[in-house]
């Protein structure tokens, strides 16, 4: 079955013009059922696959506990390849039709406060290359929203100082987010005088470089978010993502409508924007 997963991801990628990230998960998914299948019904190719089978197999996932959510995730990658299959003519019928995804409760996201924002963001306030970097990073994230693995894949050529905007790219998918003159600040900071320091011929055109000279990775933006937020007394679990979703919950709150966060977040679904909206009532409600 691994030659039809390989198959599906070349078709994600080259056709459906996916993410690395989408394309990432479907093929943890889809190998996972796959070694299941393979180890408890010595299936070796997915004509041999029945309703029973993946029956069985979310059956598996419930009994050791796997969260709804990555069962329901599972289930839309399952549903996904054998769509395909049927497609291609690799199967006669979609199997797949009989599986239903669990309910999932969507966790409602922490989001910080103004106060809360700022206090962060005035804690990278010394001279050092490091800290000029940090502050240009965490202006950047909580002034666009921009995904934390679209923000350590920048490069210089994608920032317009002089208009104030960057080009974000997801795959073969690209948009345009403008910043403010509090990041332009930052940004002209950093790059005037922190990264020519900082780089290693490595990082070559990428925006923000670790003090390794080499590109920034996601665990350790995530480890300096942690440690900022801890300097500033905030108690919340602050996570990189948490800064996407205060930019969203704010937008909304402003008042900005629900099309233009969408397109600066780059959700490719409405109904993935609307649960700032969601958030936004629920909050006054707690107030009331």
């Amino acid at each position: 079955m691994e030659r039809e997963i390989e198959a599906f991801i070349s078709y994600l990628h080259n056709i459906k013009k996916t993410s690395p990230n989408t394309e990432m998960s479907y093929r943890r998914d889809l190998t996972k059922m796959r070694i299941y299948l393979e180890l408890t019904a010595q299936i070796s190719a997915a004509c041999e696959v029945t309703e029973e089978n993946l029956k069985k197999y979310i059956a598996y996932m419930e009994r050791k506990k796997f969260k709804a959510s990555t069962i329901s995730r599972s289930i839309a990658s399952i549903k996904a390849f054998f769509h395909y299959l049927l497609k291609e003519g690799m199967v006669k019928t979609d199997i797949s039709n009989c599986l239903k995804a669990p309910r999932v409760e969507r966790k409602v996201p922490e989001v910080l406060s103004v106060e809360e924002m700022e206090r962060l963001l005035e804690q990278p306030s010394g001279v050092s290359d490091k800290e000029i970097r940090d502050r240009a990073m965490l202006e950047l994230l909580c002034a666009t929203g921009i995904r934390v693995s679209e923000l350590i894949r920048l490069k210089i050529s994608d920032v317009n100082m002089q208009l104030g905007f960057l080009i974000c790219r997801d795959g073969d998918r690209e948009r345009m987010v403008s910043f403010d003159s509090e990041v332009q600040d930052a940004l002209r900071k950093y790059l005037t005088k922190a990264r020519n320091r900082m780089a290693s011929n490595e990082a070559r055109d990428i925006l923000f470089v670790n003090c390794s000279g080499s590109p920034m990775s996601r665990q350790g933006f995530w480890k300096l978010v942690k440690s900022y937020a801890k300097k500033a007394g905030i108690s919340k679990d602050i996570t990189p993502h948490t800064l996407r979703h205060t930019f969203a919950a704010h937008m909304v709150k402003r008042g900005t409508d629900l099309k233009s966060v969408q397109e600066m977040l780059g959700h490719s679904d409405i109904s993935t924007t609307h649960m700032y909206v969601n958030l936004e009532k629920k909050n006054t409600e707690m107030i009331l």
